[in-house]
């Protein structure tokens, strides 16, 4: 039996900013119809998803580092060259999933 996570409450948070950054936002959520709630909201939510797609990019690079001192096994320029003119759903060889 699952059960369903319970749905979060949204909760308020303080930013401070400066006087000329409170009038750019201002101005920005009034050009654009959007209120400043939304486009800080908006913000850190990108600001979040860049920077975990950046430290996962990261984390695998260094995995794939350990993986070749440990192996020795590495694709070569030809190999990927022939990977990525191949099929898009092609997989990449069993010991590199």
């Amino acid at each position: 039996y699952l059960s369903t996570p319970e749905p979060s409450m949204a909760k308020a948070v303080s930013v401070k900013l400066e006087d000329i950054d409170r009038e750019r936002l201002s101005q920005l959520a009034a050009k654009t119809r959007r209120t400043p709630h939304y486009l800080m909201r908006e913000a850190v939510l990108s600001f979040l998803d860049r920077e975990e797609k950046r430290i996962a990019f990261r984390e695998e690079a260094d995995a794939a580092w350990v993986d070749y001192k440990e192996t020795g096994q590495h694709l070569t320029l030809d190999d990927m060259e022939a990977w990525n003119k191949s099929d898009p759903a092609s997989a990449l060889p069993k010991w590199r999933k």
